[in-house]
């Protein structure tokens, strides 16, 4: 008689680790995108957001083109990188060599055997575009321009830059030299991310040398332009006037990058152009809340009957500027998860609707794990919970 009570009391539990329980999910629903002509004296010109790297308007966005000084970008990302890593400091002391010294173009003239600091050689390159500065700063990280125009390379890669092929870490003028609207945009995200950039990208004025040297924005916006934070200009003959231009308001994070202008009017008048219109049609704004809880999602052949989820949801979602009451949220679960369920696994959908169109989603995942039932573990859970009952 006892035996047929713990047969029976383990096939009740075996078969209520097995029951499902419910799910709940809400409708569809719909937007359209925008679609604007903008007038930009350039070969190629992208806008972007900096924060989710959507595209917001392009031209050209994917031609390969000669970049200029704008390549400093991925100079000053891996510079950030060798900071943030504690290979360098700013307070460390650089030597000018010989090949730095004798860089052409936009520079500091640095003398060799000249001592000046990462801090100053950092402001030298996003403030003026020093090229002398770049090269000083590339070989303190890689040890050689050479093998540091290598890691500008494995960078490009790793971040899907698919159009570029550095040769320098200046921008000056080289045969296969090339990268695209679409990747400078990319980069520069990349490098906006390192916030400490900023305090040298929004100089306006400032001096080297107990100041001997002054030193000029060759970014006129940083100037002129509300809530730009930076990036890079350059210009040579076979890329003409170039500029990967940043700016902020509102908690909108934008770049605007034109490649191949005539004059250098044109690539700030197109960068102009291209930030207004994103500034007057996108916004970004908080998800809200979901219209219930989520969870739990029910486990078959469990230790447990069901699992409680998890899911991270956006601070805020990117959507045109007439959308701002338009954004919902809708969970969708699966109907069971067969054991084991592992810490993190996705056993679900949080949707971000603009006006009742998909607009991006994250992963529910479970919050803990859960394994599978054997007839050992049945057997001591159920007699833990004999004995708890006396």
């Amino acid at each position: 008689m006892m035996k047929k009570r713990w047969m029976a009391g383990l096939l009740a539990l075996w078969m209520a680790a097995a029951a499902p329980l419910g799910v709940w999910a809400e409708e569809d629903t719909a937007s359209q995108e925008q679609e604007e002509t903008l007038s930009i004296e350039a070969k190629a010109a992208v806008l972007a957001d900096l924060d989710s790297g959507q595209v917001l308007w392009a031209m050209n966005e994917n031609e390969p083109l000669a970049p200029a000084s704008v390549t400093k970008i991925m100079t000053l990302l891996l510079v950030m990188e060798a900071l943030e890593r504690g290979d360098i400091r700013l307070e460390d002391m650089v030597v000018c060599s010989a090949q730095a010294a004798a860089m052409g173009g936009s520079q500091i003239w640095l003398e060799e055997g000249e001592e000046m600091t990462v801090d100053d050689l950092l402001k030298a390159v996003a403030v003026y575009s020093a090229n002398d500065a770049a090269v000083a700063l590339a070989q303190l990280v890689a040890g050689s321009e050479e093998a540091f125009v290598a890691k500008m390379n494995e960078k490009a890669a790793s971040l899907g830059m698919e159009g570029t092929t550095f040769r320098n870490c200046t921008g000056l003028d080289e045969e296969g030299h090339l990268t695209t609207a679409a990747d400078i945009a990319t980069m520069s995200a990349a490098l906006m991310d390192h916030s400490p950039i900023i305090a040298y990208t929004t100089i306006w004025m400032d001096t080297l040398r107990d100041g001997e040297t002054q030193l000029v924005n060759t970014n006129e916006l940083i100037h002129s332009y509300e809530g730009a934070t930076g990036l890079k200009t350059g210009t040579t003959p076979a890329a003409g006037n170039c500029l990967a231009a940043t700016a902020s308001r509102d908690g909108l994070n934008l770049v605007a990058v034109v490649l191949g202008s005539e004059t250098s009017q044109d690539r700030f008048d197109g960068a102009e152009v291209l930030l207004d219109y994103g500034f007057s049609h996108f916004c970004r704004v908080e998800p809200g809340e979901l219209p219930q809880p989520l969870g739990p999602v029910p486990v078959t052949r469990g230790a447990a009957r069901q699992v409680e989820v998890t899911c991270t949801l956006p601070e805020t979602v990117l959507i045109e500027e007439d959308q701002r009451e338009l954004v919902t949220l809708e969970a969708t679960l699966d109907e069971q998860a067969e054991a084991p369920v592992e810490e993190g696994q996705r056993l679900g959908t949080v949707t971000v609707l603009v006006d009742g169109q998909p607009h991006g989603e994250c992963p529910v995942t479970a919050a803990e794990a859960v394994p599978r039932m054997t007839l050992p573990r049945a057997f001591r859970v159920f007699w833990e919970a004999t004995v708890f009952l006396g």
